[in-house]
C-alpha cells in the first residue's frame, strides 16, 4: 500500500498518518527526516542538499526527488509506505509522478484531509502545552481537549498542571499564514497539486473537523 497524505496545518495530519502506518504496517517518510538522514551520513545527494541549506535556499526538485525514491526504494519500503510533507506544490507533484511513472513505482492512495482555513489556524493557535507534559492535549478551539478550569482560570484537561504555555511559531500568525497561502493554492501550490493526482489516481477526501477518531474511523472505512 503506497500512499501520499496530504492536510494543512493544524488538521490533525501528523496524527491520521501515525494511525495509517499502524494499521498496514508500513513507514511513515517525511521528507524533513530524508534531509537529515543524508546530509549525516554523507551521501552524494546529502553534500549537494547541505550547499544549498547552508545558504537558506530550498533544494532543487532535482536533488529531492531522487532522495525521495531511494527511501522508498529502501527494503522497509517493499510493503508499502506513507510518504508525507511532499509534494508542496504542482510542479514538485509533476516531478514526484513522472519520478514514480519512470521507476514503476504505484501509487495506491492519497489521503486529503479537509479543513477549513480558518479552522486550521485557530487549531494551530489554540495549542496549550502543559508544563509536566507536553503531550497533554490542550486547545483552547477544540471543544473535546478544552483546558479544564480551576478559579476561573485554564487548567490542562490531564492533570491539572496550572501552567499552560504557547509555543511562539504557534503564535506567528505571519507565519501560519505564509504556509497556509502555499497549501491552499489551488492554482500552484500544494492543492493544486492534489488536483493533480486527483486526475490520475484515488483520492480519498475526509473531513478533519471532527475528532480524532471520528476522522480515522472514517478514513479507514475509506481506504480499508
Amino acid at each position: 500500500m503506497n500512499i501520499l497524505i496530504f492536510g494543512p496545518n493544524g488538521s490533525g495530519k501528523g496524527t491520521q498518518g501515525a494511525i495509517v502506518q499502524k494499521k498496514f504496517g508500513v513507514p511513515h517518510i517525511e521528507t524533513g527526516v530524508i534531509f537529515r538522514e543524508n546530509i549525516k551520513g554523507g551521501t552524494d545527494l546529502g553534500k549537494k542538499a547541505k550547499e544549498y541549506i547552508d545558504k537558506g535556499e530550498l533544494v532543487p526538485d532535482d536533488i529531492t526527488v531522487p532522495m525521495i525514491l531511494n527511501r522508498l526504494k529502501a527494503d522497509d519500503c517493499k510493503q508499502g509506505w506513507l510518504l508525507d510533507g511532499f509534494p508542496r506544490n504542482l510542479i514538485q507533484a509533476e516531478a514526484l509522478w513522472n519520478a514514480l511513472t519512470l521507476e514503476k513505482i504505484n501509487l495506491d492512495y492519497v489521503i486529503e484531509i479537509l479543513l477549513d482555513r480558518q479552522i486550521s489556524k485557530n487549531r494551530i493557535m489554540g495549542r496549550r502545552l502543559c508544563a509536566t507534559d507536553n503531550n497533554h492535549p490542550n486547545n483552547i478551539f477544540i471543544e473535546a481537549i478544552k483546558p479544564a478550569e480551576k478559579d476561573g482560570k485554564p487548567v490542562c484537561r490531564v492533570c491539572g498542571c496550572e501552567t499552560l504555555t504557547t509555543r511562539a511559531d504557534d503564535q506567528d500568525e505571519a507565519a501560519i499564514d505564509k504556509r497556509h497561502n502555499i497549501y491552499y493554492d489551488t492554482k500552484t501550490g500544494t492543492l493544486a497539486a492534489v488536483n493533480f493526482f486527483k486526475e490520475r489516481v484515488k483520492v480519498v477526501g475526509v473531513d478533519g473537523t471532527p475528532g480524532v477518531n471520528d476522522v480515522s474511523e472514517d478514513l479507514m472505512k475509506k481506504i480499508a
